[in-house]
């Protein structure tokens, strides 16, 4: 039953900074064999769930994301047909990509039934994504899924959580090689990338750079403003083996398709990857590292 309260939830962002979001009720508490998973209501996200304390997405904000990681490669490759989401088990990313016609097959490989369950349960705008017939979900652990697999998907989403606890393995040099092999001659990876802006996060958004740059010969980094994000500033990572995310982006071919977005446009498609400063600063000090 959902329970009546008249406080803040809080997501601590460090020991100094943190988010205060006012809570009508919480819906719904579980702790599954992967992580803590909880649902409330407030008044201007709408439902929004967190897991382990974290804001992973709401009502009012989720299509921000799940735009920027499907219509992005979208515009740029030409012709995809296979397309595998780690993680996911919202929907939300699935949905979108089941906008395009051309896509033959969608895998969603998530570790957590239960996060699915409650997904489908009070996220049913973003759950249709895994009911549509070209969408197969499969419970399993990303990594071990890519494990021997080659040349297979057109993109590959990276869509799980933060770099740490049973998620951590997707954050690897091995994943990330793991990816490379599981894709097609000119396949292209996105994935979370975070956000640097303060100092304990900075370590992480580092190494992730360092390491795809190092896997992919085409590797950019863009952005989107996001509320429930840390900073409500998150980017996203390009990396691809063929496809350059704006020498290849076709804005013609995109516009032609006819689709309705809240966020993604073809103008913010190329903005997106016009970098503040101090970003480019960081990006460039990794690539320029020897090991």
């Amino acid at each position: 039953m959902a329970e009546s309260i008249n406080i803040s939830f809080s997501e601590v962002y460090t020991d100094r900074v943190k988010m205060d979001i006012l809570v009508e009720k919480q819906i719904y508490s579980v702790q599954s064999e992967f992580q803590r998973i909880d649902v409330f209501e407030s008044k201007d996200f709408g439902r929004f769930l967190s897991l382990d304390g974290d804001i992973i997405f709401s009502e009012e904000d989720e299509f921000i994301y799940n735009e920027m990681v499907t219509h992005v490669p979208m515009a740029v490759h030409p012709k995809v047909e296979k397309v595998l989401i780690i993680g996911g088990g919202d929907g939300g990313v699935a949905r979108e990509f089941a906008l395009y016609p051309e896509i033959r097959e969608i895998c969603v490989v998530e570790p957590d039934e239960q996060f699915v369950d409650v997904c489908r349960k009070y996220f049913p705008d973003a759950a249709k994504g895994l009911d549509e017939p070209r969408v197969e979900v499969i419970y399993q652990d990303g990594l071990r899924f890519l494990r021997g697999r080659e040349d297979e998907f057109d993109i590959i989403i990276n869509d799980s959580t933060d770099p740490f606890g049973h998620t951590e393995g997707l954050f690897t040099k091995e994943f990330y090689g793991s990816c490379y092999r599981a894709l097609r001659k000119d396949g292209i990876m996105i994935y979370q990338h975070g956000s640097p802006f303060f100092d304990e996060d900075e370590s992480a958004f580092r190494s992730m750079h360092r390491k795809v740059y190092k896997s992919f010969p085409i590797s950019r980094v863009y952005q989107a403003h996001i509320p429930t994000c840390p900073t409500g500033y998150w980017m996203f990572g390009f990396a691809s083996k063929k496809y350059h995310p704006i020498d290849d982006f076709d804005a013609k071919r995109w516009k032609k398709r006819g689709i309705k977005t809240e966020y993604y446009t073809t103008n913010l498609h190329i903005g997106a990857f016009m970098l503040p400063r101090y970003i480019e600063d960081i990006l460039e000090e990794e690539e320029a590292r020897k090991a």
